[in-house]
């Protein structure tokens, strides 16, 4: 029997693996792929980063003071939290549709409206005045100084496993509030909005993850573009990886492929949790955030032949979701018939579990996020449509009935 899976470095076969394993990078190669970048996202400026969430802690830095809030998708990752807590800012999780798993025009209005959105307005000391700081947004060109201002300054859009907003609605809500976006493409590059503007051309600032299962591969590493002029000083990443982040980013790919090859004699997750007991491999949500690391040369390479390859495909990494009943019985007869999904986004609002204390989730205005949590599957994107059939023929008995 044919065995699927969702985790364990499915996506890589035999020549990924072989790329990971044996590309040797070059200097030129950071230069390369920033001059893509910029070009490809109308950026000023691009800089490299040791993983995804570094980047995004780089743009919010770059836009936003000490103290601001952010708007956040509720449905979300703790890479997403720590960035935004990294930059200093605070998060205001609006709740999402069971359809899109994004957050659309009336649950920003209602998490705008539940937050203690209002301070003193300090004028020039505390930043410079609200009409200055839209200079350096994609919203809004004007801005009336009164006694209060907003302490919500920002919006973080992610096309949730690369399902489009409707960035139309969202500007326009940025624009009536004076919110600067930022757009985060870990889930979606390549992706395209329904008005036919491509993801990461809109926002202020565009962060991207090259880490696992992303749109863009290489274990770690990401970018961030600065599209629009920013007000904080933002040092370039200039410490080379170290040599243990290095060596787990060439070798995950083969880990994953004899984890997957043990698999059928139910050792393939031992051996995997094994390995990150003795730190051969990092848990996703495990990599350190750090503003001062580059990614590694050969990831670098990797990366920017991967993100030519998206352009020229025109491929769209949307991952397939279901909402169930009864979740673990579901899971337990996908296993069954071959197909380890357990592995799926994510398993609370906020993920994974062992961070979602931290998070302080507000799950009483987030109730789709919590129920979205308790019910989904996800698909993996890597496979054929038709070798997935039989999944969805499972799946479709224990569908809810909203969907």
């Amino acid at each position: 029997m044919r065995r699927f899976f969702l985790g364990l470095a499915a996506n890589y076969n035999r020549e990924d693996r072989h790329s990971q394993l044996f590309t040797i990078g070059r200097k030129e190669d950071y230069k390369d792929l920033q001059q893509f970048l910029l070009r490809k996202y109308t950026g000023e400026r691009a800089l490299l980063t040791k993983n995804g969430r570094s980047a995004l802690a780089l743009a919010l830095k770059a836009y936003f003071d000490k103290g601001d809030k952010i708007l956040v998708n509720g449905f979300t990752c703790y890479a997403v939290y720590e960035a935004i807590k990294a930059a200093g800012l605070e998060p205001v999780f609006a709740d999402i549709t069971k359809t899109d798993l994004n957050f659309n025009a009336n649950t920003l209005n209602d998490a705008w409206a539940g937050s203690d959105n209002s301070r003193p307005w300090a004028g020039d000391e505390a930043g410079g005045t609200p009409a200055a700081r839209s200079e350096a947004s994609t919203v809004g060109e004007t801005a009336t100084a009164g006694p209060a201002q907003s302490s919500i300054k920002g919006i973080i859009i992610q096309n949730t496993l690369g399902h489009p907003t409707n960035i139309v609605a969202i500007e326009k809500f940025a624009t009536e509030h004076n919110l600067i976006i930022i757009e985060d493409l870990a889930h979606c590059a390549g992706v395209k909005y329904p008005d036919g503007r491509e993801v990461g051309t809109v926002g202020a600032a565009t962060a991207l993850s090259f880490g696992k299962d992303k749109s863009i591969d290489t274990v770690s590493g990401g970018a961030v573009i600065f599209r629009h002029p920013y007000k904080n000083r933002i040092e370039a990443p200039f410490k080379t990886p170290k040599l243990s982040d290095h060596l787990r980013a060439r070798f995950y790919p083969t880990f994953g492929a004899i984890c997957r090859v043990l698999a059928h004699i139910h050792l393939g997750g031992a051996l995997m949790r094994f390995l990150v007991r003795i730190h051969w491999v990092e848990k996703s949500a495990d990599s350190k955030l750090d503003l001062k690391r580059k990614p590694s040369k050969f990831e670098t390479r990797r990366a920017l032949i991967q993100i030519k390859s998206l352009s020229k495909s025109g491929e769209k990494p949307i991952r397939e979701f279901y909402l169930v009943k009864n979740r673990a019985e579901v899971l337990a007869k996908l296993k069954k018939s071959g197909y380890y999904f357990d592995a799926f986004w994510y398993e609370k609002p906020v993920s994974p579990v062992r961070y979602y204390k931290k998070v302080h989730f507000p799950e009483e205005s987030c109730k789709n996020a919590v129920y979205v949590a308790d019910h989904i599957i996800n698909l993996p994107t890597y496979y054929k449509k038709n070798s997935l059939k039989a999944a969805r023929e499972i799946i479709k008995e224990y569908l809810e009935e909203e969907q």
